[in-house]
């Protein structure tokens, strides 16, 4: 025969599974990765010794100010991320919380990623270079654009390749930096036609450009109001969706014009 439960031994008898699949969601590994403000480079200047832009084949020019570009840093492919730690994350403004496959190919194993995201830098520095000599109608066959940038892949960085090339060439057009000696940063992709991808991140990345001095940040157009979300005090968001503009707001920037805001 068997005896009947009381009606507290029968819910702690229940809850025993739910506790128990509580207990191993908290120490499980989740298909999440875990992303903050990662490092700024001025393109304008050196990147470990190095300089990030060299030009060959035509005449360049001093610059002042600075042109930021932005990253995140994101825990490996290969990392464990467990609920608690998602929990940890939620509720931080300078930590984001995204699905695994949103940062890092799923088919790929983290040798096959590294050679992805260099294949993806060194496609998108081409094509920031083809934008930046078109907009500029310099022939590319006599000028030569080295980009350098150590520990950095993917192609987040094409707008801000392009604005430095064009600084150093031409600056506003007029004789003045495209900076107008101010410290900017920003994110974006490029092809080779000039126009601006999103790229994910912005929110992240806007607390990088303010924590390394930034004061205005360029943003693609449709990342806007994700930009807006956790905007530092102090830095201004420009929208852009081609090279051109972004050249033509900093340019209204230095002059006091009217730019175009979020």
């Amino acid at each position: 025969m068997l005896s009947r439960l009381s009606r507290p031994q029968a819910l702690a008898v229940c809850a025993l599974p739910v506790v128990g699949l509580l207990a191993t969601a908290a120490f499980a590994p989740l298909p999440f990765s875990l992303t903050q403000p990662g490092m700024t480079a001025n393109v304008l200047g050196e990147n470990k010794g190095e300089p990030v832009i060299t030009i060959s084949g035509a005449a360049t020019r001093e610059t002042s100010g600075q042109l930021r570009m932005t990253t995140i840093e994101a825990t490996g492919p290969d990392a464990d991320v467990s609920l608690a730690d998602i929990v940890d994350s939620w509720f931080r403004t300078d930590r984001a919380v995204m699905p695994r496959d949103s940062v890092y190919p799923s088919d790929k194993s983290t040798d096959e990623i590294e050679k992805y995201n260099t294949e993806q830098m060194r496609e998108s520095q081409n094509d920031a270079t083809e934008a930046a000599l078109n907009l500029l109608d310099l022939d590319a066959r006599k000028v030569k654009v080295d980009l350098e940038l150590a520990d950095v892949g993917g192609p987040s960085a094409g707008l801000l390749f392009s604005l430095g090339i064009v600084d150093k060439l031409d600056g506003d057009g007029s004789g003045g930096d495209l900076t107008g000696g101010r410290n900017i940063a920003g994110t974006g992709t490029i092809d080779a036609d000039g126009k601006v991808g999103a790229v994910g991140g912005v929110a992240l990345k806007t607390q990088a450009a303010r924590r390394d001095g930034a004061t205005v940040f360029l943003v693609p157009k449709a990342e806007c109001s994700d930009a807006e979300a956790e905007l530092p005090k102090g830095l201004r968001l420009i929208p852009v969706t081609t090279l051109q503009g972004a050249v033509d707001s900093l340019i209204a920037l230095e002059r006091g014009s009217n730019v175009p805001s979020c």
